[in-house]
């Protein structure tokens, strides 16, 4: 091959880029995108104490909730089985079970906050006062990170209380000797 075919070819290829960039600059000039106003996925993920809009309102509707022991009466472990499905990624239930990314959650009705030997527990959590009472485990799993700001879990909480109450039923079963259910 000469220089001259190698003339043609760069020559190609460099009027194939003037073309492609035209055309691009061409489509900009008949359809101008308009930015979006607001992120079409929003997340609701801080960790810096600030509360989002949607955690705003969730402190709102929780004065709405009923309280844990009306739902707790009627409240189905089979279903808080099914609920437990989104924690099993990262919990154990059964006793003497392994810790996961999460601690074990035998025995955790009524026990004492960060009660699993050998997990990692956040500071945030370890801070908390008192053991794991059923309003305790309630008001946590509706937002781990407003009861416990700057805890590990990932978990982003369920704002449904009889979801809340039926996995609370649910741990209530694996645990040797839990706390009578509270009065209504």
């Amino acid at each position: 091959m000469d220089g001259f075919e190698l003339n043609k070819i760069a020559g190609a290829v460099l009027a194939c880029l003037l073309v492609i960039m035209g055309v691009s600059q061409i489509g900009n000039m008949i359809v101008k995108p308009k930015p979006l106003a607001e992120a079409a996925y929003k997340i609701d993920v801080p960790d810096d104490g600030t509360q989002t809009p949607g955690e705003a309102a969730a402190g709102q509707q929780e004065e709405t909730d009923p309280p844990v022991a009306t739902l707790l009466a009627s409240a189905d472990p089979e279903a808080g089985k099914k609920a437990f499905a989104k924690c099993a990624a990262c919990h154990t239930v059964e006793p003497g079970g392994a810790n996961k990314v999460g601690p074990n959650l035998a025995n955790v009705v009524g026990a004492p906050k960060g009660h699993t030997d050998g997990f990692a527990y956040s500071d945030a959590l370890k801070s908390t006062e008192g053991p794991w009472t059923y309003d305790a485990l309630y008001q946590f799993l509706k937002n781990p990170k407003a009861y416990a700001p700057g805890t590990k879990m990932a978990y982003a909480g369920s704002k449904n209380p009889k979801e809340r109450a039926n996995l609370i039923a649910y741990l209530r079963g694996f645990t040797d000797n839990p706390p009578p259910l509270p009065a209504q």
